[in-house]
């Protein structure tokens, strides 16, 4: 055993280009976003117990006007089998979905996804298990907030980029079915997925798409995966103290108390959201004033789920407080308690600080995007971001008008508390009135955090793609 372990190691080492941060590309000019000569680089890896070889395409630019050159290109990862007329997962060449996830964290910049395996998995990676599969694989580098040029929406403008740039080379493309693009993104890169699969074709970015020379093409996508979304900024705010108020104890960074604007802002904030919940206009969804109503039974329902799988496991949930168990069968959930348990990351308000200096208030350019905030800023010159801008940056306002992708994959950990439940939720809901085929799960014991679930995901892509 030892041997073939060893053989297959020395034969990725040989390949030589296993680890794309040690290789050296030139970037090419972006005078032209056609897709370029076969000048692949052939590369083989272990994904898990297979070793695999693929021909890697690297640093295409996708825009012919680029304000970021280092980011605004992308790599195309192909399977080796479709150069030779041969089929995976009875997949072949012309039908290969393409997955088209996106390495966006904190609004910050995102590199591209080269293939690799997951240190914090222990698993190959969602670009080489999506080749392992038998997808082609596309990642673009994105602009994001530390940028000069990557203030809002640059990120969701490069991903539309992005996949205008593949319906402009789909007669040039190795391989890969331009009809079945699938984006997948985690955290601030779960909420780019959300806003890229909720936005195809919306005329509204149309003027920034033409100032960076992306390809003239349709940008809508097939399918959303969609990890932990910190998205729905402009009403964030409001699910998250309807979670977690009363606990006033926070852990960004070393444990600390909120002061009384913080408590205050907390206070008002919950009270608030039943109002924004209703004004969706959901049909079987509802609060009343106090924050209870059909939408909490929801919410409740998805975390007694979430434990009866983990009990179905084997999982011991004694000791639990918040969740009660009958007969072996989860019969509630008590959302006060599970705050307390989960603890409390963020100052009120989570997103839209006070004093100007969330990820998400450099996003929109140090400024605020709620009207809360701004009443109540302590910052020095307050100001409000463009009221257009933030429409650009929330899913919700484009879902059922522009066109939305159909099949949407929504995870949010049940031990996550970057964001409250009721936000994915919400953009399930949503997306189920508008006709969307929707799978939202909040899996047991899985914090801020995304990809974990491979072989699950690529059941239900499978499922949607064959």
């Amino acid at each position: 055993m030892k041997s073939k372990i060893f053989g297959a190691l020395i034969l990725v080492i040989f390949a030589g280009c296993s680890f794309a941060d040690d290789l050296q590309f030139a970037p090419r000019n972006a005078d032209s976003i056609t897709m370029p000569p076969n000048n692949a680089v052939s590369q083989t890896m272990l994904a898990g117990n297979k070793l695999i070889t693929f021909r890697s395409w690297l640093d295409i630019p996708y825009v012919t006007n680029p304000v970021e050159p280092e980011y605004q290109r992308l790599n195309i990862y192909v399977p080796e089998e479709y150069f030779h007329d041969q089929s995976i997962n009875g997949y072949t060449a012309k039908t290969a979905p393409i997955l088209l996830p996106n390495g966006v964290g904190g609004y910050m910049p995102g590199k591209q996804l080269i293939p690799a395996n997951d240190y914090r998995h222990g698993t190959p990676n969602i670009s080489l298990a999506g080749l392992a599969h038998g997808f082609v694989v596309v990642t673009p580098a994105i602009r994001g907030r530390t940028l000069e040029n990557g203030k809002a929406p640059a990120l969701i403008v490069d991903y539309k980029a992005a996949v205008r740039w593949l319906r402009h080379n789909k007669a040039n493309l190795p391989a890969g079915d331009t009809e079945k693009i699938i984006s997948d993104g985690l955290s601030a890169g779960g909420a780019l997925s959300s806003l890229l699969g909720a936005t195809g074709n919306a005329k509204e970015y149309e003027p920034y798409l033409q100032a960076i020379g992306a390809a003239d093409e349709r940008d809508d996508i097939f399918a959303s995966v969609v990890y932990c979304p910190i998205t729905d900024l402009d009403h964030a705010d409001m699910p998250y103290e309807w979670i977690f108020n009363g606990v006033n104890t926070y852990h960004m960074g070393p444990e600390r108390e909120m002061n009384d604007a913080q408590k205050k802002a907390s206070d008002e904030l919950k009270t608030m959201f039943p109002a924004y919940l209703n004004s969706l206009g959901f049909k079987d969804y509802k609060l009343d004033e106090s924050g209870n109503g059909t939408f909490k039974d929801f919410i409740e329902s998805l975390y007694i789920a979430s434990a009866q799988s983990a009990l179905d496991k084997g999982k011991n949930l004694n000791g639990l407080d918040w969740v009660e168990i009958r007969n072996n069968k989860v019969t509630g959930v008590d959302l006060n308690k599970y705050a307390v348990w989960v603890t409390r990351m963020k100052a009120a308000p989570a997103f839209d600080a006070l004093d100007n200096k969330s990820f998400e208030n450099n996003e929109f350019g140090d400024k605020h995007f709620t009207q809360y905030s701004f009443n109540h800023s302590t910052a020095e010159n307050p100001s409000m971001a463009d009221e257009n801008i933030i429409k650009l940056m929330n899913p919700l306002n484009f879902i059922g008008k522009a066109d939305t992708a159909k099949f949407w994959r929504i995870r949010h950990g049940a031990n996550d508390r970057d964001t409250s439940l009721a936000v994915p939720a919400i953009l399930a809901l949503k997306l189920r009135d508008s006709g969307c085929e929707v799978d939202l799960a909040a899996p047991w014991g899985v914090p801020h955090d995304g990809n974990y679930d491979l072989e699950e995901l690529f059941t239900w892509l499978d499922k949607i793609c064959k």
